[in-house]
């Protein structure tokens, strides 16, 4: 009798804990649906603007961006779903890998950027230079740049001279168009009690001196006011680190376990 319930026991014995392999397929579930509601709307964003043929804009498209980095999730996720439900090994070393190496890549670049905050702002510094040359070019790219500069009450990267990169905004003396040397309406600073925006405060403020032009636009550039902004704001800054590292050490140290569970079930089988 004790012989046959011990056979029982040995035959239903699993080395593979269902809470952790279920844990792991939920949670690679939901980041799954994210990555395809994230991949759906850079897709409905760059579909409404069909049109764009600038080659320029690219790798600073918001839309573009948003595709990639749910392809990306995509990928993953989906090995952690499929391995976990079927104990694929192969899936899950993928998973664990491609997790591993996102948050290393995160980690370094937050390292670097850390200790080398020059080169740092000098490169953010290009990319915000391009938008700003392909500003009137794509919408989605416009709209970006006008929600930063009103959030961070800032206007261009080091100035609002800046913007004078930009071919309608230009300011040389050559430059036929309506807007030169003017500065987009998110520069300006909010009149108190103004029912409807004038996007046309920022005309001319680029022929004024400084002191003018503090009168009317945002006086502080944007990467002064980001170094301010994450100075101010430490705590949130490194709630949100936290909040990105945690899920992504999660995964690797749930699929690793499930990884060695299954490694022991196979080796007790054969």
């Amino acid at each position: 009798m004790d012989r046959t319930q011990n056979l029982n026991r040995a035959e239903t014995f699993s080395y593979i804990n269902p809470w952790i392999r279920y844990f792991l397929f939920f949670f690679s579930l939901l980041f799954w649906v994210f990555s395809l509601l994230i991949v759906m709307i850079g897709v409905y964003a760059k579909v409404q603007k069909a049109t764009d043929t600038v080659r320029d804009t690219f790798l600073i498209d918001p839309a573009i961006i948003l595709i990639a980095v749910g392809v990306v999730m995509f990928f993953i996720t989906f090995c952690g779903c499929v391995g976990a439900l079927r104990d694929n090994i192969r899936l899950l070393r993928v998973f664990s890998f491609s997790l591993t190496l996102v948050f290393l890549t995160q980690l370094a670049i937050a390292v670097l950027g850390f200790f080398y905050s020059d080169q740092t702002r000098h490169a953010v510094g290009k990319f915000v230079k391009k938008a700003i040359v392909h500003y009137r070019d794509d919408l989605d790219l416009q709209n970006l740049m006008d929600y930063i500069q009103k959030e961070f009450k800032c206007c261009g990267w080091n100035d609002y001279t800046d913007w004078s990169w930009n071919l309608y905004f230009n300011c040389t003396q050559g430059n036929p168009s309506t807007e030169r040397c003017a500065v987009p309406y998110s520069c300006c600073t909010p009149i108190p009690g103004e029912a409807v925006i004038n996007t046309m405060c920022g005309f001319g403020v680029q022929a004024q001196n400084s002191l003018d032009a503090d009168k009317s636009i945002y006086p502080v550039g944007c990467a002064d006011r980001a170094v301010l902004w994450l100075e101010s704001h430490l705590l949130l800054v490194g709630a949100l680190a936290l909040g990105l590292a945690l899920p992504q050490i999660a995964g690797i140290v749930l699929s690793q376990s499930l990884i060695t569970q299954i490694q022991d079930e196979i080796s007790s089988v054969l």
